[in-house]
C-alpha cells in the first residue's frame, strides 16, 4: 500500500494514490475539525498534512486541484449564516524541532538581506477555535469562525456570550477586526461533562471539541450556559494601525479589555525563543488550558509586511509544535527499493508497534551512512552506532506518517544480529550500484535496461505535470511494458503504429473495452502537441522539476534552441555552458545532469526519437505590459531597500528574467554598493545600468 511507502522510495504511481488517500482523509478531518467533532489527534493531523506536502515537494506534478496543502479550514456549515473575510483567515506552517527554529530565523534574514538580529514574539498555541471579531465605531458588529479562511461562519450572538468579548471599545479604531482563539479551561471542561453526564447528555472527548461545539450552538442560549473563554492575539481589516510591532500591537488589543495570554514573550534571538519554549512546555500540563505549541512572530511590523505570504501560510511566523510520540521495536529485516533515478533506498521492516495512535510496521533508514552511524560529511550521528537487522530501535515520527529510526539500543544486542552490507549491485537487473564521489546515495547504472528505472521513467512520463496522457498513467504503464509494448517514451507514440490492429488488440484484453481502447489512442495523439516546459520535464533528467522545467523554457524559448544549446554546452568550458549557468535558479549540479543526458548515446537516441514524433510548442513570454517585460535583468552588489530575493521575486512578476551574471544577452543592470566586476562589464558591454533608486523608479506604477 502507497501508505505503507516512504516517500523518498515512492513511484510516481504510488505517490499519486497517496496523495488522493490524503486529500480524502485530511479534507474530511478539516470539516470534521471546524464543523464537528475531530477523530483525529493533532499530531496525526500534522504528520499527514507534513507527509502530502513532502509528496508534493518530489512530485510536484501530481499536486491535486483539491490538494490540503491549499486549503484552511473547512467549508461553513449550512445552519450558519456565512460572513466573507475582509482579509483571510491563514493557517500556520510548522516546526518540529528546535533546528528548526534556526532554520526560520535563517530563512527570514536571508530574504529581508539582512544580518541583523531580529526580534520575535513567542506565545502559547492555544488549542481552541478561531474566532474573527469586527467592531466599528467600537460597537461589536459580528464574529465569524475561520471556516475555510475566506467564508467563516456568523455566531455573532453567541461571541456576545463570551465574558472576555467587549460589546463596546471606546478607544477603538473605526474598523477593527481582533482575532484569537475561544477555549475551555480544564475546570470548566469536568465541570460540564459532569453536568451533562448526571442528565444523561453529550460528554465531550476534550476541552477543544467542548468549546468548538459550544460555539456552534444554533441556539445562542446554549452557548451562554458553556463557560466558553477567548484570548486575543492577532487582527484582520484595520482602520489605522494598532501599533509598530507585534508586541506593540498586542497591548494594544489588552488595552481594548481584551484578555491576551501572560506568557507571550519578546525575545532576541532564536535561541530565546527555543528557551522559551521549553520554558512553556514545562508548565504545560498546569496551565489549565490546552496548548499543542508556541508561535513565534517577527516582531516588527513593516518587516512582516515586507516578508508577506506564501499560499496558506505568513512567512513571518512559525508554529513550533510540540514533540511527537516515541516507540521502541524490532528490526525485522531491510529491504532495498531501486526509484526513477536508480536510487537504491532501504527500507527497515519493523515487528508492527503503536506510534502516536498509528501501527508502524516500516521506517525509512536513507541511506548506507546512516545505517552505519554517519552523516553526510561523515560525522558521527547517534554516537557512531550502526543499525544491524535483529536490534531494537527507537522509532519516531515527527512531522511524517512514515516514521524514521532515531537510536538503537546496543545494550539489549545478542549476538544473533546482523550487520547490514549495502549491495553493490541493483537488485532489480543485476547492474553494478555506483556511488558517486559527493553522492549520499547508491545508483543503479543500468538505466532503461533496469525495469525499474525505466518503467518509473515512463511513468513520470505520463504524469499530470509532464505529457498528462488521459486514461494513460501508472497502471497501463505497467501493463504495456510486461507485455513488451513500450520500452521508452517514443514507442507510446507508435503503438497504433506498430499494431496496425492495435485497437482491436487493445479493446479485447481485461479492462479494456472498444471506447476506453480508443480514449486511449485518441489521448496520446491529443499529447503530440506539447508545450516546451511540459517537454523538457517529462524527459524525466535528474534535478530537473517542473519549476526548473519552466524556467528553463522561458530562456531557451523554443526546443531546437534549448536542443541545440544541451548538444553544443561542454561542461565547464563553452560559452553555451556559461550562458546555462547564468540562468537564475539554474546551478552546476542540474546543469551538468542536463548536459550529461544529452551527450550519453543511448539516452540521447532515446531524446531524439521521442521528439520525431512530437510537436513542441514554443515557450510564452509572461503577459505584461511592464517596462521590464522580456529584459534579461542581473541585480549587483548590496541593495538597501530589499533582499536580492525580493528584488528578483519583483522583478519577475513584472516579466523580467533574472540572470546571476552579465553578458551580452543582458538588458539592464541593477548595481548597488560592491558590484565591482559586473558593473564593469556591463559598461564596457554597453549595457544600461541603474542604481537601486533608479530601478525601483522604473519599475514603479505610473
Amino acid at each position: 500500500m502507497s501508505a505503507d511507502v516512504a516517500v523518498e522510495l515512492m513511484t510516481e504511481d504510488q505517490a499519486r494514490t497517496e496523495l488522493a488517500r490524503l486529500s480524502k482523509i485530511m479534507l474530511a478531518a478539516n470539516t470534521d475539525y471546524y464543523t464537528a467533532e475531530p477523530k483525529l489527534i493533532d499530531a496525526d493531523y500534522d504528520a499527514l498534512k507534513a507527509r502530502n506536502t513532502e509528496i508534493e515537494t518530489r512530485f510536484p506534478a501530481l499536486k491535486r486541484s483539491d490538494s490540503p496543502s491549499d486549503v484552511v479550514g473547512a467549508v461553513p456549515a449550512a445552519g450558519f449564516g456565512k460572513i466573507t473575510h475582509a482579509m483571510r483567515m491563514l493557517s500556520l506552517s510548522n516546526a518540529f524541532d528546535d533546528s528548526d527554529v534556526e532554520d526560520f530565523d535563517i530563512s527570514i534574514r536571508k530574504f529581508l538581506g539582512t544580518h541583523t538580529a531580529l526580534r520575535y514574539t513567542a506565545e502559547p498555541k492555544i488549542d481552541g477555535l478561531s474566532l474573527s471579531i469586527r467592531y466599528e465605531n467600537g460597537a461589536l458588529v459580528y464574529a465569524a469562525t475561520r471556516g475555510d479562511g475566506e467564508t467563516g461562519e456568523n455566531v455573532t450572538e453567541n461571541a456576545r456570550t463570551i465574558s472576555d468579548i467587549p460589546h463596546l471599545i471606546p478607544n477603538a479604531p473605526d474598523i477593527l477586526e481582533v482575532r484569537g482563539e475561544v477555549y475551555m479551561s480544564h475546570a470548566d471542561f469536568a465541570a460540564l461533562n459532569a453536568r451533562h453526564s448526571e442528565r444523561g447528555g453529550k460528554i465531550f472527548s476534550n476541552p477543544r471539541n467542548a468549546a468548538a461545539g459550544s460555539l456552534r450552538q444554533l441556539d445562542a442560549d446554549i452557548t451562554r450556559a458553556r463557560p466558553l473563554k477567548f484570548f486575543a492575539y492577532a487582527w484582520g481589516e484595520l482602520s489605522q494601525p494598532l501599533a509598530d510591532t507585534q508586541m506593540g500591537a498586542i497591548n494594544a488589543l489588552k488595552s481594548f479589555g481584551f484578555s491576551i495570554n501572560p506568557l507571550t514573550k519578546l525575545c532576541a534571538n532564536p535561541q530565546e525563543l527555543v528557551e522559551h519554549y521549553h520554558h512553556i512546555e514545562k508548565q504545560r500540563a498546569t496551565l489549565g488550558y490546552d496548548i499543542d505549541g508556541v508561535v513565534y512572530k517577527v516582531d516588527d511590523l513593516a518587516m512582516q509586511a515586507r516578508l508577506g505570504f506564501r499560499s496558506t501560510t505568513p512567512r513571518w511566523a512559525i508554529a513550533h509544535k510540540f514533540p511527537a510520540e516515541l516507540a521502541w521495536t524490532r528490526l525485522e529485516a531491510i529491504d532495498i527499493q531501486v526509484g526513477r533515478t536508480g536510487a537504491l533506498s532501504p527500507v527497515a521492516r519493523l515487528t508492527p508497534v503503536t506510534v502516536g495512535g498509528v501501527v508502524v510496521s516500516n521506517a525509512t533508514l536513507h541511506n548506507q551512512d546512516y545505517i552505519e552511524g554517519r552523516d553526510s560529511k561523515g560525522e558521527e550521528i547517534r554516537g557512531g552506532k550502526d543499525i544491524r537487522i535483529g536490534d531494537w530501535v527507537q522509532v519516531y515520527r515527527a512531522g511524517d506518517v512514515i516514521p524514521k529510526i532515531a537510536d538503537v539500543d546496543i545494550d539489549k544486542r545478542n549476538g544473533n544480529e546482523t550487520v547490514f552490507s549495502f549491495p553493490t549491485t541493483c537488485p532489480e537487473c543485476g547492474s553494478d550500484a555506483i556511488r558517486e564521489e559527493g553522492d549520499a546515495v547508491h545508483r543503479c547504472s543500468g538505466g532503461m535496461i533496469c525495469p525499474a528505472q525505466a518503467i518509473e521513467k515512463l511513468k513520470h512520463f505520463v504524469s499530470r505535470g509532464a505529457f498528462d496522457i488521459d486514461g494513460f498513467g501508472a497502471k497501463q504503464v505497467e501493463q504495456f511494458y510486461n507485455d513488451g509494448w513500450i520500452k521508452e517514451p517514443a514507442d507510446i507514440f507508435k503503438l497504433e503504429e506498430l499494431y496496425g490492429s492495435g485497437l482491436q488488440q487493445l479493446k479485447n484484453r481485461d479492462g479494456w473495452g472498444p471506447k476506453s481502447a480508443q480514449k486511449v489512442f485518441d489521448a496520446i495523439n491529443v499529447s503530440r502537441n506539447v508545450d516546451l516546459a511540459r517537454m523538457i520535464f517529462g524527459l524525466g533528467i535528474r534535478h530537473v522539476g517542473d519549476s526548473s522545467a519552466a524556467l528553463l523554457a522561458l530562456n531557451y524559448g523554443s526546443w531546437d534552441k534549448f536542443e541545440a544549446a544541451m548538444t553544443e554546452a561542454a561542461i565547464g568550458e563553452s560559452a553555451i555552458w556559461d550562458d546555462l549557468l547564468s540562468i537564475d535558479g539554474v546551478g552546476a549540479v542540474m546543469a551538468k545532469s542536463l548536459v550529461t543526458a544529452f551527450h550519453q548515446e543511448s539516452e540521447r537516441a532515446s531524446i531524439d526519437r521521442l521528439a520525431e514524433q512530437l510537436t513542441i510548442i514554443d515557450a510564452k513570454q509572461p503577459a505584461n505590459d511592464s517596462p521590464v517585460t522580456g529584459k534579461v535583468v542581473v541585480f549587483s552588489g548590496t541593495l538597501e531597500k530589499m533582499s536580492r530575493a525580493e528584488a528578483k521575486a519583483k522583478a519577475e512578476s513584472l516579466g523580467a528574467k533574472v540572470s546571476g551574471s552579465v553578458s551580452a544577452k543582458t538588458d539592464i543592470l541593477i548595481a548597488g554598493p560592491g558590484a565591482g566586476s559586473k558593473a564593469k562589464k556591463a559598461a564596457d558591454l554597453g549595457i544600461l545600468t541603474l542604481d537601486e533608486d533608479g530601478w525601483l523608479d522604473l519599475i514603479a506604477p505610473k
